[in-house]
């Protein structure tokens, strides 16, 4: 794997997220790549709440609480890899995960994605499509999916 000096990870709150990095970890000790971990946070309905008619007044406030678990469970997962002695740069964006995804590729010359092989929900799928799929079909570097394991699944620790 001479040709892969620069990794990185997509994380999502799943524990084969921890798999993943685990995985970039790995990979990135024995090639001595540079190793990034991202995450994306996608807001579904949008920065601008006005027009929805949604009974839920904290909408704001919830997805700002989101927001922090969601940093707060990344920080955690690169502290557990970065005791090895490794660097890891972090990446948190906003925005379309596909997009911010393929833009942070592209401008930090990444030669290899590693992900999650997630597999949304019908809920997940309705809100935010088939991810994995665009991701796939977008990228310009190599790919590498790590699967889930019988009983892993969304928001779990």
């Amino acid at each position: 794997m001479e040709d892969v000096k620069k990794i990185i990870v997509v994380t999502r709150m799943t524990r084969s997220s921890r798999k993943a990095v685990h995985y970039g970890v790995s990979l990135a000790e024995q090639c001595g790549c540079e190793l990034y971990v991202m995450h994306v946070i996608d807001r579904p309905f949008g920065t601008d709440l006005e027009g929805w008619s949604l009974p839920l007044p904290s909408l704001d406030q919830t997805y700002k609480k989101i927001v922090e678990e969601e940093q707060k469970e990344l920080d955690n997962i690169i502290a557990f890899e970065k005791d090895k002695g490794l660097s890891i740069k972090k990446i948190i964006k906003e925005g379309k995960e596909t997009h911010e995804i393929l833009k942070t590729v592209e401008k930090e010359n990444i030669d290899l994605l590693i992900m999650p092989s997630h597999s949304e929900s019908r809920l997940e799928h309705l809100l935010f499509g088939r991810s994995n799929d665009e991701i796939i079909r977008t990228m310009p570097c190599s790919m590498l999916l790590v699967k889930e394991e019988p009983g892993e699944g969304a928001f779990e620790d």
